[in-house]
């Protein structure tokens, strides 16, 4: 038996048995499994399943709260249900065309099925970009710090990893994209590679079929190649129907090139890309303009948007703002400030707590959410105290308002940010005033956190004592 054998058994239990599943899949720390009728759940069980944090039920989807260990759980209930991946998949499986949720289908169902739609398409890269990223910023440190030449093997072959892991962006966003669409996963890849192709790049594709061809670079870019696999899905979809079966294996793949890269080419990329422009402006205009008040509220929620999923959404935005301004003034600068102030609010909890293993386990998700992974302790502790939320909002006011004020910004991408990822705000030129300006906002974000969580809970202590001693009296 299995660590996470019994969870599989009581999930499928809970979840209302094989036939209720319509699609599963997990993120860093969380394993989603949709359902069909939610009339078949059974509440009790999944509200504890072993070796879980907890349980989210929202719009179709449960999501268990696992920790690091997802991929473990993942492939395990995969196994023990009898569900098979799709072909080359990273933790996506088919989900039936005729499956029907029976919820009601509100803003809260349409807002997670995004965050369904997005996750499978952005997560399975987290780790490439988190490694190119933090790649980049040693590089610029040795270069800058440790006197190593900037055209030594050393520095290239650093440098070479890291544009691996951006520059060749469209390929890889093509081809999760397209196995997130239930299509041939290579297939969005080679469209991913059309973009980024030599023969594009050095302008030798003036024009197809006599209509001008805009000459534009798409390396590390996320949206051209988007557009361009969404018109891919409908073509592929209308060829499947008229072509015969006895000539689709051959045709479709060449007939829907054909159809398809004229038109990203010419129209959908190049509108992908002036759109991905108007948005890094907007960011940029919010971050000037608004940034000391943004900052500080949306590390505030940011939590919440955790919970609902809109962290996935912010994905896009933040590549987008990396390719064109070279910085990313918001998102990763958010949830660093948030992640510290879960774990330092979940460090007070424990601080105020009598029992030994609930103390042991308070303080090692605190410690665990410093690092950047805040679900052990958002959902296994802070969601069962409220109250300490006010302290987590208090600190993260704080830092955000002392990051907003200083412009704090990061450099490259990645998941989880926390104490482990401050290489994440190494300038280009392997400066470090931004790692110290991070630094600064988050020892301010968990002073305040901790010492506001401190005094809630001992205000807090005090209202029951004093209630207990009335009651006493009154009897």
């Amino acid at each position: 038996m299995t660590k996470f054998s019994k969870l599989s058994e009581q999930l499928l239990k809970g979840i209302g048995g094989l036939s209720n599943i319509t699609y599963i899949t997990h993120c860093a720390t969380r394993l989603r499994v949709s359902y069909r009728n939610k009339e078949l759940l059974k509440m009790e069980l999944l509200e504890n399943l072993p070796n879980s944090s907890g349980i989210i039920a929202l719009a179709g989807t449960v999501q268990i709260i696992i920790g690091t260990d997802v991929h473990d759980a993942y492939n395990e209930f995969l196994e023990y249900t009898g569900w098979t991946e799709s072909e080359n998949s990273e933790g996506i499986v088919t989900e039936s065309e005729e499956s029907q949720s029976y919820e009601k289908r509100d803003f809260q169902y349409y807002l997670l099925k995004f965050s369904n739609f997005i996750a499978p398409i952005f997560m399975p890269i987290i780790p490439a970009l988190i490694t190119g990223g933090m790649i980049l910023a040693i590089k610029n440190l040795l270069v800058n710090y440790f006197g190593v030449s900037i055209d030594s093997g050393t520095a290239q072959w650093m440098l070479n990893i890291f544009d691996a892991a951006f520059k060749f962006l469209p390929i890889y966003i093509g081809y999760t994209m397209a196995q997130q669409l239930k299509m041939q996963p290579i297939m969005g890849a080679m469209l991913g590679a059309v973009l980024i192709s030599p023969t594009f790049e050095n302008g030798l594709i003036p024009d197809i079929f006599g209509l001008l061809v805009p000459q534009v670079s798409y390396r590390s870019t996320i949206l051209p190649v988007i557009l361009g696999v969404a018109l891919m899905y409908f073509v592929d979809k209308g060829l499947k129907k008229v072509l015969p079966k006895t000539l689709s294996y051959f045709l479709k793949p060449l007939l829907t090139m054909i159809i398809v890269t004229p038109v990203v080419l010419i129209l959908l990329a190049p509108a992908g890309n002036l759109l991905s422009g108007y948005v890094a402006d907007f960011v940029l205009w919010v971050s000037n303009t608004l940034g000391i008040i943004a900052l500080p509220l949306l590390s505030m929620i940011y939590p919440y948007m955790v919970m609902f999923g809109l962290d996935k959404g912010l994905h896009p935005i933040a590549l987008e703002l990396l390719d064109k301004l070279g910085y990313n003034p918001v998102t990763i600068v958010i949830g660093f400030i948030s992640n510290i102030c879960i774990g330092a609010t979940t460090l007070a909890l424990a601080f105020s707590m009598k029992d030994k293993a609930q103390k042991a386990t308070a303080v090692s998700s605190g410690i665990t959410a410093l690092c950047g992974v805040t679900e052990p302790a958002f959902y296994g502790q802070l969601i069962s105290h409220p109250k300490c939320m006010i302290g987590h909002a208090v600190g993260a006011l704080c830092a955000g308002l002392f990051a907003g004020f200083f412009h704090l910004k990061t450099f490259v991408h990645g998941g989880c940010p926390g104490w482990l990822t401050l290489l994440f705000f190494v300038d280009q030129n392997g400066n470090i005033n931004y790692v110290l300006i991070a630094i600064v906002a988050a020892l301010i974000g968990m002073i305040v956190s901790f010492f506001a969580t401190c005094i809630i809970l001992r205000r807090e202590g005090k209202l029951e004592n004093n209630k207990k001693f009335s009651n006493e009296v009154i009897n």
